[in-house]
């Protein structure tokens, strides 16, 4: 009678991040998101490292995704 509503895949792709050396600390940020060239841990203050990791697409300010509808 009623179809559930599947929703949407978002859009994911590989992004540079800052990632926390302290293996007690999850603590990590996107590349794009820094003050600083070679950030601290915001969490631990311990030092960070660059890594890859898949995550959502973020978009500017009042644009959409590729592929969005309207």
């Amino acid at each position: 009678m009623y179809k559930r509503h599947v929703p949407e895949p978002i859009p994911e792709e590989n992004t540079e991040v800052w990632s926390c050396t302290n293996n007690d600390c999850n603590g990590w940020m996107r590349t794009g998101f820094t003050f600083n060239g070679e950030p601290s841990c915001p969490l631990c203050n311990s030092s960070m490292t660059q890594e890859i990791r898949m995550l959502p697409i973020l978009n500017a300010a009042g644009s959409s995704f590729p592929g969005a509808r309207s």
